[in-house]
């Protein structure tokens, strides 16, 4: 199966049927998260991995009990850092220079580009928007790798952000939630919106090519 006949596979899975995913197809799911592009390499996000049932029934009571958190295999929970330090940016080049087998103090210059750029936000309101707007990025490239794998996923932005925050301790840990994204497998008895046709926009109100072909004299 092609990445175009994976997306076409899958849906917005309403029901699920409670199948666990084998650990191997959750943990190249998982990598794909890991791997997804940020600005800046950054990363200013966390991705819990929350397969107790008794947690899962406290998050359904502030995600409006959609059934689909208990149904799931694995709730994927994305969750982005309150406010981006410069702490943060510096362990991030440590790393880097680690991997790369270089010097941290030859990646100065890019340090100081990413500190200024997360400084630049007038209130960490904002630096937290884009640190959400990251963890985004990371949360298509996930759903597209559980198509791959034939794993349904649901993302999800009804719930009570603060409560859930309070829930799950975020707050501890400087990040907030932003969305949530159960794994599974779908019920296609009980789901109406299995087997529907998807229905997206044509390529040709989609796409708005440049440069435009000439109209015919």
């Amino acid at each position: 199966m092609n990445i175009t006949e994976a997306l076409n596979w899958r849906y917005a899975t309403k029901r699920m049927n409670g199948h666990k995913i084998p650990t191997e197809k959750l943990n190249r799911i998982l990598d794909a998260a890991r791997l997804a592009p940020s600005s800046y390499g950054l990363q200013p996000y966390s991705v819990l991995v929350i397969e107790d049932e008794a947690l899962r029934e406290k998050i359904s009571a502030v995600a409006y009990n959609q059934p689909q958190i208990m149904e799931a295999s694995h709730l994927l929970v994305f969750a982005a850092m309150d406010s981006v330090d410069t702490h943060f940016v510096e362990e991030f080049i440590d790393l880097t220079a680690l991997e790369r087998g270089i010097s941290a103090d030859s990646m100065e210059d890019y340090k100081n580009t990413i500190i200024g750029a997360v400084n630049s936000f007038a209130t960490n309101e904002e630096r937290f928007h884009w640190a959400a707007k990251q963890a985004y990025i990371s949360l298509g490239t996930t759903i597209a790798a559980a198509a791959a794998e034939q794993v349904d996923a649901s993302p999800m932005e009804g719930f009570d952000p603060k409560e859930l925050d309070i829930l799950l301790g975020l707050k501890e840990r400087g990040l907030r939630s932003v969305l949530l994204l159960p794994l599974g497998y779908r019920n296609t008895n009980a789901d109406w919106l299995a087997g529907m046709k998807k229905v997206r926009w044509p390529r040709d109100k989609m796409f708005i090519r440049f440069p435009r072909a000439s109209s015919p004299a």
